[in-house]
């Protein structure tokens, strides 16, 4: 895992053989953030990474300037990688949370200006996802939220969708 800019640029982070994770590529992940990075402004951004996995999202939005990143993931293997790239890094910028996305998106009474989730491709409810979001109320005013998924998904019938980024087979649905 590759931190593509800011004040963690080039630092390299071996994931362990034995995870779960399909970590978002280096050529999806940079391409999400030269489109995000013409739409807002990480300086001081407060963020949710959702099923964050190996923590990529969240150390790349740290690394850019976000003021807060709460990344949550279920797995307790990801969930402690995390926390070993947060302390390696020495951030306090970033607060991992080891639990239920549902369950944490139900209870959360934070607004955020950007919203990254990464559910498995193959979820069962991930056409759910973007319902909770904004019945949760999550989302700051003019703020954006992104759903990865794979090409069986689509999200343009969503009454918030704006617009959908492709990169192989990575999709990035959009909705404000």
């Amino acid at each position: 895992m590759r931190v593509i800019a800011g004040i963690y640029k080039h630092r390299k982070f071996d994931i362990p053989k034995n995870f779960h994770a399909r970590p978002t590529t280096d050529f999806a992940k940079e391409s999400l953030f030269n489109v995000l990075a013409n739409r807002i402004d990480f300086e001081d951004c407060t963020a949710l990474d959702l099923f964050a996995g190996t923590g990529s999202i969240s150390i790349e939005l740290v690394s850019r300037g976000c003021s807060k990143v709460i990344a949550v993931e279920k797995d307790p293997l990801h969930y402690k990688f995390i926390l070993k790239t947060m302390e390696a890094v020495k951030t306090d910028r970033c607060f991992p949370v080891k639990g239920d996305v549902f369950k944490y998106t139900a209870n959360c009474s934070m607004r955020f200006d950007l919203i990254f989730a990464d559910p498995p491709y193959d979820l069962e409810n991930i056409s759910e996802i973007p319902d909770l979001i904004f019945k949760y109320d999550l989302l700051a005013p003019d703020g954006i939220f992104v759903l990865e998924h794979g090409k069986k998904n689509t999200f343009s019938s969503h009454p918030r969708f704006t617009d959908m980024k492709v990169y192989g087979s990575v999709h990035f649905s959009f909705f404000r």
